[in-house]
């Protein structure tokens, strides 16, 4: 029985991985042909690259808009979140201070809020603000959303980082912002590429927060790339136009697998470091 289990479990991960790699690998395919092969001969191999259905969908369906728009409101929360999540984890894990396992809790609990009902609420705040319908509203409610996660996330990891190590830093004469920066920061690398992955898949492929908060006169300009691509799948569905649509969802796909084929090795060592030490 034992030496059935690394057999069954090989055969189990082999189908998990052509599971789910097939209908990405599909879609990119598709995003190549002309839509005559796509109906005709949906699981055949393109006869030629055209990448006049990757340049239709770029400029004739504002996909270059919608993703420079992400690209924006991604890269800004991502800033944020990072950069605060990871100085209210280090003061959690490391400072003990009255009240704190009243903030830590109340960024475990954030967590299990769902966005659904926060969605009204937070519709008039933004509002009221005056952020509604701009990138930058957009990248505050990325930000406060990712918090409690990469709160919870890394103050396990920075648990875990030897505290001589500190301890040295201060005697050598760093202060509590030198050693957070420039000594915590580097050794925390693993755990704060692993929770920066997360979020970024979180935040790239959001839908219900830009629909709900890109409203307004103008605001189609604003959109993100899941709103376009909902746009464009509707448009080219009813034209017909699908190779233009698969162009489209390949173009959205292509910075998280870069993203993923950069840090995988990454992610896999900080998600294992709080296990190892």
């Amino acid at each position: 029985m034992a030496a059935r289990r690394p057999v069954f479990s090989h055969v189990f991960l082999v189908g998990w991985a052509l599971l789910t790699t097939l209908p990405l690998a599909w879609a990119v395919l598709s995003s190549f042909k002309s839509d005559e092969e796509i109906l005709t001969d949906p699981w055949g191999l393109p006869s030629t690259l055209r990448w006049e259905n990757w340049s239709r969908a770029w400029g004739s369906a504002h996909i270059g808009r919608y993703f420079l728009n992400s690209a924006i409101v991604v890269s800004g929360a991502l800033v944020l979140t990072m950069l605060f999540g990871a100085m209210a984890a280090y003061v959690l894990a490391r400072y003990r201070f009255r009240g704190r396992r009243v903030v830590y809790f109340a960024f475990v609990g954030g967590m299990m809020f769902p966005v659904f009902l926060a969605l009204v609420p937070l519709f008039f705040v933004v509002r009221d603000l005056g952020l509604l319908g701009s990138l930058g509203g957009l990248i505050l409610v990325y930000a406060a959303y990712s918090l409690p996660f990469t709160v919870f996330f890394l103050t396990a990891f920075f648990r875990t980082l030897p505290a001589t190590v500190a301890e040295a830093a201060m005697v050598d004469g760093c202060g509590h912002f030198g050693l957070f920066f420039r000594v915590m920061l580097p050794m925390a690398r693993p755990g704060l590429v692993s929770v920066g992955i997360f979020n970024f898949l979180f935040q790239w492929n959001q839908y219900v927060l830009p629909i709900v908060l890109m409203q307004g006169e103008g605001a189609e300009k604003k959109w993100v790339l899941a709103q376009g691509l909902t746009a464009l799948a509707v448009n080219e569905g009813y034209r017909g136009d699908f190779s233009g649509l698969f162009a489209g969802m390949a173009i959205a796909m292509v910075p998280v697998l870069i993203g993923y084929l950069a840090f995988h090795r990454q992610v896999q060592s900080g998600l294992a470091a709080g296990q190892m030490r």
